[in-house]
């Protein structure tokens, strides 16, 4: 009995199933398409999603050869080019290339690491970064690049590149992320800044060439990385401290914890500096052991010393120093947003008068309040170019007070002294 009510209670369940099958309404219908299209339009979002986070950086050398041309390192001559045009020039021919290519959509961006001025010309060492699928053969996209990169360049008029003097390797990633970051003058974080005094933190990673330069592991000035073993500051920071065993640097928006620390090993102090003059204000500290550069720790660039800055242009200050005339120096690393102030302003009798030289910069603003203060002498004061690579412009040497009306920061001028650097580091 039970065996047969089960029998017809299956029997009716499918004979209804069936009937509301043939039954559905033309809404119905639709509404079963649309959930089904959803659900194709997710398993295909989903397949390439993970399909894209299976790719991965890849790094390429590549090396030619711009003929036909002299280089200059002074401005307002006729038929040269400035190494830095050549840079920006090349890079920009790569971007033009790749991304007006088949490989477009993996092409992230080029670097030129180096310029090496040769006979009717000048050698480019570049570095281009792209994104592939790991699933594919390394090899055959390297063979692509290649060809991509000596039939545009064959073609281009923007620069006269002989196209067999192409040359490509593919790169370990480990070493085309450390040759990408060592460049100088590259920073990972957006620009967002308001003033040192009054207390605006600076961002993790936003100023990877600020250091603190610490005598008997006290904070004593700031300091701007040039190389990794090479580190540009005030003169006046050893005017009574010059023993380098003494001192000890490191790295990081604070000084305790410090990021990275290293001890000094040499001190050049300009031969012509002689306190309380306020002259050639500038020293160069070599450390030990070197540094590797990461998002954290990396050089600022070095101007020419033919550049130019004009007045009224931005640049930036950083530094552990006081939040007011007469405090201490802070943990945290601070920033600031200043103006380049000219020197027929600056000379006025009412701010400095005579007691601004050619070697000098003043930066600020004639109204005050924006300013570096005790703690940040030696440290940096930098500005961007169009490519956003930043320069070191100045040093923070002296000033009257903090903030004061008509009393803006004064600034050693890098480019002033830029041969003296090179003749003590090399660089």
């Amino acid at each position: 009995m039970c065996a047969t009510l089960d029998h017809n209670v299956r029997e009716i369940r499918e004979v209804g199933f069936g009937t509301r099958s043939r039954d559905l309404k033309p809404w119905m219908i639709v509404l079963l398409l649309v959930v089904s299209l959803i659900v194709i339009a997710v398993v295909t979002g989903l397949l390439a999603h993970f399909s894209a986070s299976d790719q991965k950086m890849e790094y390429y050398h590549s090396t030619f050869k711009i003929s036909n041309l002299q280089v200059s390192t002074n401005y307002g001559q006729n038929n040269t080019y400035q190494l830095k045009d050549l840079r920006e020039m090349s890079e920009n021919l790569v971007d033009e290339i790749f991304i007006d290519s088949s490989l477009s959509k993996h092409y992230i961006k080029n670097q030129v690491v180096r310029l090496t001025p040769e006979e009717d010309g000048v050698k480019a060492d570049i570095i281009m970064v792209f994104q592939f699928p790991s699933t594919e053969l390394r090899a055959i996209r390297e063979k692509k690049i290649h060809t991509i990169l000596k039939q545009k360049i064959r073609n281009t008029r923007a620069l006269s590149i002989n196209a067999s003097s192409i040359q490509l390797n593919a790169m370990s990633s480990t070493t085309g992320k450390l040759t990408v970051q060592a460049c100088c003058g590259k920073r990972v974080v957006p620009l967002i800044v308001n003033r040192i005094m009054s207390g605006d933190l600076a961002a993790k990673s936003a100023w990877p060439w600020q250091a603190s330069l610490q005598h008997n592991n006290i904070h004593q000035c700031g300091a701007s990385l040039i190389s990794n073993t090479w580190l540009v500051t005030a003169a006046h920071c050893f005017k009574t401290k010059a023993n380098p065993r003494k001192w000890t640097v490191s790295f990081g928006t604070t000084i305790n914890p410090p990021l990275m620390k290293r001890n000094v090993k040499r001190i050049i102090v300009h031969e012509r500096y002689h306190s309380p003059a306020k002259e050639y204000d500038i020293a160069v500290v070599q450390f030990s052991p070197k540094v590797t550069f990461t998002d954290d720790i990396r050089r600022i660039c070095l101007p020419e010393a033919s550049a130019s800055f004009r007045p009224n242009s931005t640049v930036y200050i950083t530094g552990f120093g006081a939040l007011f005339y007469g405090g201490e120096s802070q943990n945290d690393l601070r920033e600031a947003k200043l103006k380049i102030i000219s020197d027929n302003v600056c000379k006025q009798p009412h701010v400095y008068g005579s007691d601004i030289k050619s070697g000098m910069l003043c930066a600020g603003y004639l109204e005050g309040i924006y300013d570096a203060c005790r703690g940040d002498s030696g440290g940096p004061l930098v500005a961007k170019d169009l490519k956003d690579t930043w320069y070191l412009l100045g040093i923070v040497s002296w000033g009257d007070n903090c903030g004061q009306k008509n009393k803006p920061g004064v600034y050693t001028k890098v480019t002033y002294y830029r041969k003296w650097i090179a003749s003590k580091t090399g660089l």
